[in-house]
């Protein structure tokens, strides 16, 4: 049930190893983080020896409470005495690194890359672990893009940034479906997507904020640079179960679409616009030909929005309560650039940038990288306000 490992290494209660100037700056866990798991593995000891013994005269309750108690202990515990042997492992290997064994020199130097790595790996562990995700992480995603200032120049990046996360999507096997787009060529004035699949909130909620792009745009005959935006807006999807919406509450207008499509369009009141009177949030939508189906289709936008509304209201409740400021999750900040005279991409938020533009737009790696850097940072920031 317990770990011997585990239970030996609290027994010892050794003070937290240091192991030189190999994870100066590098380790993640504060020593503060640190006395806290030497706390719970001493917790988990005690617990362990109590479960071991004679537990006849525990009630069914107790039983189950203790069990829980050290299965929680456990999922820590482990990583962290797996964390602890790798830098005893690493104190070693340091003191046959200056052994004058050539061959034991360069043997240590090879275990020594392999157990940084070892304890790099039990740290994103221990602070998965102690991070509790949001539930929204898992839900599929409304994705909406809208071009900025910068007219015609903002719509084409607006469009190109759609192709990007569409590329991203379906790399990643996700369903990536249109709700409304509002396009004239290459030009996208503004686009709300459906993205469905595993966990595709939880990696696509560090692309909202405005995405700003410096060029020489294709019309510009003096070779001038042009700075335009486009803002992008990643909303957790709800269930029915998450949002309640009273008709009652509700304000439905049909009118007539507009915009190509023919005919069709100036001849049918198919357009939908859907108004929430109590918070005066309204979504139009035209995509269908069928009233019925423009109307599910606004309400399920308008669904994302009052979920993503509450969600954030709850998010400032908890961050202020721990007297944390926000400051990346506003979506007016410019929170990347990309600049194609240098074939940089740069994200503010974490001062950090590559220089790969084609590959970016192609939804490819350098997205993937910057998204993995933002969640790593995320994390950080999380860690640092544990009590």
């Amino acid at each position: 049930m317990a770990s011997t490992a585990a239970a030996a290494a609290a027994r010892k209660a050794k003070p937290t190893p240091l192991v030189g100037s190999e994870l100066a700056g590098k380790s993640n866990l504060t020593p503060r983080i640190h006395e806290k798991l030497k706390i719970l593995q001493t917790k988990y000891a005690d617990l362990n020896q109590r479960m071991s013994g004679d537990v006849s005269g525990l009630g069914r309750e107790e039983m189950a409470r203790l069990s829980k108690e050290l299965s929680d202990a456990g999922m820590l515990v482990d990583p962290y005495s797996r964390l602890l042997q790798h830098y005893d492992e690493l104190v070693e290997l340091q003191q046959m690194i200056v052994s004058k064994d050539k061959s034991l020199h360069e043997m240590a130097q090879e275990e020594k890359k392999e157990t940084l790595e070892a304890i790099a790996e039990c740290e994103r562990e221990i602070i998965s672990k102690l991070l509790p995700r949001d539930t929204a992480e898992k839900a599929n995603a409304i994705l909406e893009l809208r071009a900025g200032t910068g007219g015609d120049e903002a719509s084409l990046f607006c469009g190109e940034l759609t192709s990007m996360y569409q590329r991203f999507c379906q790399a990643r096997g996700w369903k990536f479906n249109r709700m409304s787009f509002s396009e004239d060529g290459d030009r996208v004035r503004e686009a709300v997507i459906e993205v469905s699949g595993h966990n595709v909130f939880g990696v696509l909620m560090f692309e909202s904020g405005t995405h700003r792009v410096q060029r020489v745009p294709a019309t510009e005959g003096q070779g001038r640079i042009h700075t335009s935006t486009v803002t992008v807006a990643v909303l957790p999807e709800a269930v029915d179960v998450h949002v309640e919406i009273k008709e009652s509450d509700l304000r439905i207008e049909c009118c007539r679409a507009s915009g190509a499509g023919g005919q069709h369009v100036n001849t049918t009141d198919s357009a939908v616009r859907v108004t929430h009177i109590p918070t005066g949030i309204s979504v139009e939508n035209q995509q269908e030909r069928s009233q019925i189906q423009n109307r599910e289709k606004a309400m399920k936008i308008l669904r994302a929005r009052l979920y993503d509304m509450e969600r954030q209201r709850l998010e400032r409740e908890r961050r202020a309560s721990r007297n944390k400021l926000i400051g990346t999750g506003d979506r007016s900040e410019k929170i990347r650039t990309y600049n194609f005279a240098q074939n940089r991409v740069t994200d503010h938020r974490i001062n950090f940038s590559l220089y790969d533009i084609e590959g970016m737009l192609n939804g490819s790696e350098p997205l993937q990288n910057i998204i993995d850097q933002l969640r790593i940072q995320h994390d950080l920031d999380e860690l640092a306000n544990l009590d």
